[in-house]
């Protein structure tokens, strides 16, 4: 009974401490370091996707986003202020076109630049 209770209050904490909600910095600066080594060697860039080392990189800054990082930013700044913190991407060259996020004005589905 003992162990069940330590359990709960574990998790209650943990929930209490962690938050989906933030600027993902870790997740978008792995995605970041991806769009960059597709931008720049597709192939090396699809050996890693298959290897696993990309999807585990997301995975471990996932974790850590919603552990540490989306936290701090939610709880400490964010929710006091109104304000979200953005997060801004890294800047890579094109190299053959680009195709832009759906979010944008103009964007079209499969449609490079």
């Amino acid at each position: 009974m003992k162990k069940i209770a330590t359990l709960c209050a574990l998790v209650g904490l943990m929930s209490l401490g962690s938050c989906a909600a933030g600027p993902q910095q870790l997740y978008r600066t792995v995605d970041d370091w991806d769009r960059e080594m597709y931008v720049k060697e597709p192939l090396i860039d699809g050996v890693l996707y298959v290897v696993p080392v990309i999807p585990l990189a997301k995975y471990v800054a996932m974790i850590g986003d919603f552990l540490i990082t989306n936290p701090y930013h939610f709880w400490l700044e964010d929710v006091w202020d109104g304000n979200g913190t953005n997060f801004v991407h890294a800047s890579v060259a094109n190299t053959d076109g680009e195709v832009k996020s759906l979010m944008m004005d103009g964007a079209k589905f499969l449609h490079k630049d």
